[in-house]
C-alpha cells in the first residue's frame, strides 16, 4: 500500500503525448537490459532525448535524461550531454517531483561531488518515497566516498530489506563488500542476483573478479567462458582480459583486444580511447614493445585531446599517464601522475581516491622505479578502496599472479606483500 505522499508523487501528470510517453517507457526498459554497462545508458539517453523532443514539457523525461548523463559521466568518464541543462528543464517544470529531486541528487553527487547537499536531497526524497530502496543505496554510495565503511554496510542492508531481489542493488552492495575485501560476502550477494538474472554477463563478470582476487582462477574462468571481443560490456571484457593476464595468456588478451578495436562499433571517442589504451597495455605486458609503443602513441593523441576537453576527468588522466609511460616519455608520465593526484584529492573520494596510488604503482613499474611502486602497493594493501586495475582492491593473490609486477619480484618487500594473507580480509577500522 502506498503512503499518502507516495500516492501524491505518483499522481503527477507525465505527458499528454503518447509517442513521448512510449519513448520514455522504452528508455526505462533499456536501462534494465544491463546493470552497469555503458551501452544501455547510451541507448536510454537516445530514448529520453526523443521523449523531450516530442514533448518539451515532459518533466519526468528531462529528469531521467539528466540522471543518465550524470551516471554515465561518473561511471565511465563520458560526458555525452548536458546533465545540468536537462535538470534545469525538469526543475522549471516540476521542481518538487521525486524524479526531479532524484536527478538533482545524482547531479550533486556524481557531477559536482557535493556530497553534503546530495545527502540532503536524497533525504528529501526519502520523505516523499519512504519505501524507495534507491535512497539508502545512494546514501551508502555517499558514505563510501566519505570512507565511512560501517555506514556503507548499514545503508546497504537497509536498501536490501526494502528491495531484496533487485539485481542492480545486489550488485552494487556486492561491490561495496568487495571494496572491503569481503569477497565471500560479495559472492553470496552475486549468487542472489544470479537467481534473478541467471545469465547476466556483468553479474557473472563481477563474480569472476571476486574469485580472481582470491586466486581462484578456475572458478573465475567458468563465469567468463562466454565473453568475447564483441561482448557489449566494459566490465565483462575487462574481467576477461584480466583473467587471461593472470593466467599468463598474454597473446590471447592482445588478440581479443585487437579484434574489439578493429570490429566493435564504439559509442564515443572516450570508449574508443579506453580500448586503445587497454590494447597498448596488453601489448606491453606481452613483451611486444614495438606494437605497444605504436598503439600507445596513437592512443596518446586521442587522450590528450580528450583531457583538454575534460580536464577534471581522473579516469582519462590515469590512462594518459600510463600511455606516456609505455611510449617512454618519463617526464610527461610523471607530470600526468601528479595531475591525477590533484584531481583525486579535489574529489575527496575515499573509494576511488586510491586510483592515484594504483596509478603511481603502475607507472613506476613501467619506468623501472621499483621502490616507488612497492611503496604505493604497500599503502594500498592496507586500505579498503575501489580498485582501478582489478575492479577490486589489490590482494596478495593478484600481486603473485599478474605479470604486470614481474619486475618487482626479486625485491623482499614485494615478496612480503605477495605472502601476507592478512591483507585478503582487510576492513576499515
Amino acid at each position: 500500500k502506498l503512503s499518502g505522499r507516495e500516492e501524491q508523487a505518483f499522481a503527477i501528470q507525465a505527458t499528454d503525448n503518447p509517442n513521448a510517453y512510449d519513448a520514455y517507457l522504452r528508455g526505462l526498459a533499456v536501462e534494465t537490459e544491463s546493470l552497469i554497462s555503458v551501452y544501455p545508458l547510451q541507448k536510454a539517453i537516445s530514448f529520453y532525448k526523443r521523449a523531450v523532443q516530442l514533448d518539451p514539457n515532459f518533466a519526468l523525461a528531462w529528469a531521467r535524461l539528466s540522471r543518465m548523463y550524470s551516471v554515465l559521466y561518473s561511471s565511465f568518464g563520458d560526458r555525452l550531454g548536458d546533465a545540468k541543462g536537462a535538470l534545469e528543464r525538469a526543475q522549471a517544470l516540476q521542481p518538487n517531483a521525486p524524479e526531479t529531486l532524484l536527478a538533482l541528487a545524482y547531479y550533486q553527487n556524481d557531477e559536482l561531488r557535493d556530497y553534503k547537499h546530495a545527502r540532503e536531497t536524497f533525504l528529501r526524497v526519502a520523505k516523499l518515497l519512504p519505501g524507495n530502496s534507491e535512497v539508502p543505496a545512494s546514501l551508502a554510495s555517499i558514505a563510501r566516498r566519505e570512507g565511512q565503511w560501517d555506514k556503507v554496510t548499514d545503508y546497504s542492508e537497509q536498501a536490501l530489506v526494502l528491495d531484496p531481489r533487485n539485481p542492480a542493488l545486489l550488485l552494487r552492495v556486492a561491490f561495496n563488500y568487495g571494496d572491503q575485501r569481503q569477497f565471500e560476502m560479495a559472492r553470496s550477494l552475486l549468487d542472489r542476483a544470479l537467481q534473478v538474472r541467471r545469465d547476466d554477463v556483468e553479474i557473472r563478470a563481477a563474480k569472476a573478479a571476486m574469485y580472481q582476487a582470491q586466486d581462484k582462477l578456475t572458478e573465475a574462468d567458468r563465469y567468463l567462458s562466454d565473453v568475447t571481443a564483441m561482448t557489449t560490456s566494459y566490465e565483462a571484457v575487462g574481467a576477461k582480459v584480466t583473467q587471461l593476464r593472470l593466467e599468463r595468456k598474454n597473446d590471447e588478451a592482445v588478440e581479443l583486444l585487437k579484434t574489439r578495436v578493429a570490429q566493435f562499433q564504439f559509442g564515443s571517442e572516450v570508449e574508443e580511447a579506453v580500448f586503445g589504451y587497454f590494447l597498448a597495455f596488453a601489448q606491453y605486458v606481452a613483451g611486444d614493445s614495438a606494437a605497444a609503443q605504436a598503439t600507445a602513441a596513437h592512443t596518446r593523441d586521442k587522450l590528450v585531446q580528450l583531457t583538454r576537453e575534460q580536464p577534471d576527468n581522473d579516469w582519462l588522466a590515469v590512462m594518459l599517464s600510463q600511455t606516456y609511460a609505455i611510449v617512454g616519455d618519463k617526464a610527461a608520465a610523471w607530470k600526468e601522475v601528479e595531475r591525477v593526484k590533484t584531481i583525486t584529492s579535489s574529489l575527496s573520494d575515499a573509494a576511488i581516491g586510491p586510483f592515484a596510488d594504483e596509478n603511481v604503482a603502475v607507472v613506476a613499474t613501467i619506468l623501472g622505479e621499483k621502490s616507488r611502486a612497492i611503496d604505493s602497493l604497500s599503502h594500498l594493501a592496507r586500505i579498503p578502496y575501489s580498485g582501478w586495475i582489478y575492479g577490486n582492491p589489490i590482494t596478495p593473490a593478484v600481486l603473485r599472479r599478474d605479470p604486470i609486477w614481474d619486475s618487482l619480484r626479486s625485491d623482499p618487500a614485494f615478496q612480503k606483500l605477495c605472502q601476507d594473507k592478512a591483507h585478503s580480509s582487510t576492513r576499515a577500522d
